[in-house]
């Protein structure tokens, strides 16, 4: 009865409109079928068709997300950290490839999921980090992908309950959910994480987390969204301890690092290594791992490396520097509460720099 509910509930769940039109540009074959699909959901038998094996590897999530959910190369872009023209390149590229070598769009069969499941599971990450960029829910544009992200990794997990990446993105949305009504205060203001009152964090949820972390660490073959999960778990504890481990974030980070080469896993890094050292010793030490992301383009216009080259630089004592990081990062920021945020540090830091210059005066 219960498995009957979801099917039903799942079968209610419909395309978004407004990705019609590349579905019509890859074909209707999805839709053929008179039997009961082995994929109930029709989002999640849509993402999977678009991570068929012929397609580019780096193009099959950045498809799936305009296929499935009608997001445009510019969003999908900021996800993936490339210029919108490229994405839309690499889309139309692909969206060419398909129709030239008559790449089959239509439901895999179980055994095929495997070998499409990283997409699909990037894809369903990205979906989920859509939403969570935007808590409060005021963006039309991002409502309800959070919760989208966690029903379709929670359809994943059931479809492939032994895979132990599908089980490690969902633990990772659950311990980041959890936190959902402490990253704002009564008045709306943005609470950073190390500012958080671990006790306004959801328990239930990150026991469930806690939970499928465990059952993916049986595996014994760690992937990317096991690791940061397990770097959220390793946050999630202070609620229990009262103290954030940051030598096993780093560790965790060094992990990730060496499995991904991701740029943002990098300026994580830096961040808690600057969080592990304390002080002048550890802002210095995390700058350091910055200055060696300085020129990549990439980061040019990505606000979490100004702003936590903003953080580094205060703590540093270099204060011009630090304020024009703080101004770089406001001006890459959409989210008012987090606006208001890197604004109040930016004033707080120049109302210090004003005291110091008076009283040496």
């Amino acid at each position: 009865m219960a498995r009957r509910k979801l099917v039903d509930a799942v079968r209610r769940r419909r395309v978004s409109e407004d990705a019609r039109p590349t579905l019509e540009l890859l074909g209707d074959e999805f839709g053929g079928a008179d039997s009961e699909p082995e994929i109930p959901d029709e989002r999640l038998r849509l993402m999977f068709a678009c991570a068929h094996p012929a397609i580019d590897t780096a193009v099959r999530a950045p498809l799936i997300l305009q296929a499935v959910l009608g997001l445009d190369a510019a969003t999908i872009a900021s996800a993936f950290l490339v210029a919108p023209s490229t994405m839309s390149q690499r889309l139309v590229r692909a969206k060419s490839r398909i129709r030239e070598a008559g790449i089959p769009f239509r439901i895999p069969e179980r055994d095929e999921l495997a070998d499409r499941l990283s997409a699909v599971l990037e894809a369903i990450y990205a979906i989920y980090a859509e939403g969570w960029s935007d808590p409060s829910g005021t963006q039309a544009r991002s409502g309800g992908l959070a919760e989208e992200g966690v029903w379709l990794g929670r359809l994943v997990t059931s479809l492939l309950p032994d895979e132990p990446e599908a089980l490690g993105l969902l633990a990772l949305m659950l311990h980041a959910e959890a936190r959902r009504d402490a990253r704002r205060d009564p008045q709306g203001k943005f609470v950073p994480l190390d500012a958080q009152n671990p006790y306004l964090w959801d328990a239930q949820l990150i026991a469930e987390g806690e939970t499928l972390l465990l059952a993916a660490s049986r595996s014994g073959v760690p992937g990317r969204f096991q690791l940061e999960a397990a770097v959220q778990s390793a946050h999630a504890a202070r609620r229990m301890t009262g103290r954030t481990d940051w030598n096993a974030i780093v560790e965790l980070y060094d992990a990730l690092l060496a499995l991904t080469g991701s740029v943002v896993v990098a300026l994580n890094r830096a961040v808690a290594v600057a969080a592990r050292d304390g002080g002048a010793a550890g802002a210095a030490n995390g700058l350091v791992a910055l200055d060696a992301l300085l020129n990549d383009p990439r980061l040019s216009k990505y606000q979490p490396y100004w702003a936590a080259r903003a953080w580094l630089l205060a703590r540093a004592g270099r204060t011009p520097e630090a304020a024009e990081a703080y101004e770089r990062a406001i001006g890459l920021e959409s989210d008012p509460a987090v606006r208001g945020f890197l604004q109040a540090e930016l004033a707080q830091l120049q109302t210090a720099r004003s005291a110091n210059l008076s009283q040496r005066g």
